[in-house]
């Protein structure tokens, strides 16, 4: 049960722990504060939108067709507990990259694997997407942990390849496709 004053969210995945939806014009207040009290997790790895005219900015990205954006929200209350991103969408080649950071208050708890796992599931099944990609700094060692226990298999990208809070990295690219996805989804036990 969703507490009172939150409202009632439009979920585009739902999973046991948590659901995913599209951020809002509403969600400012919220993702800032999470903003804030993640920035030392997110160090050197990653820089979110951390002010007001930030937070508009991700939203028209959000709504891009060559982007999505979806808040990873923890059931029953709906706090948000993290981001996915898709980046880079093209309709082409069926593909994109994917980003992400988790609050702070809700690291190492598995909601965002169960994240990820939806995420793939839009991405795969609604979105008709071919591959996801990853690029992750290599002493990132959570991030990397996250997308191997989503399936994703480490491929290879050249040095100074992704500019990232404020420097050029070399990042190795991890990625999955549809039918590794659906090949592990049918594999994992039911219940």
């Amino acid at each position: 049960m969703v507490p009172e004053g939150r409202g009632v969210f439009d979920a585009v995945e739902t999973g046991e722990r948590v659901f995913l939806r599209r951020p809002g014009e509403d969600d400012r207040d919220e993702f800032l504060a999470m903003v804030k009290a993640s920035r030392e997790l997110h160090g050197q790895w990653i820089r979110p939108p951390a002010e007001a005219q930030d937070y508009g900015a991700f939203l028209v990205r959000s709504r891009k067709r060559t982007g999505a954006s979806f808040l990873v929200c923890r059931q029953p209350d709906g706090l948000i507990v993290g981001v996915f991103n898709l980046n880079e969408v093209s309709s082409m080649t069926h593909t994109a990259f994917c980003s992400y950071y988790v609050h702070a208050g809700f690291a190492r708890q598995g909601l965002m694997s169960e994240g990820f796992q939806l995420l793939m599931r839009h991405a795969f099944l609604h979105l008709r997407l071919q591959a996801l990609g990853a690029s992750i700094q290599p002493g990132n060692v959570a991030s990397i942990a996250l997308v191997q226990r989503a399936g994703f298999r480490p491929e290879k990208a050249p040095p100074r390849y992704l500019r990232l809070a404020g420097a050029w990295r070399g990042h190795p690219t991890w990625s999955i496709t549809a039918q590794r996805w659906r090949q592990l989804t049918e594999a994992r036990p039911q219940g």
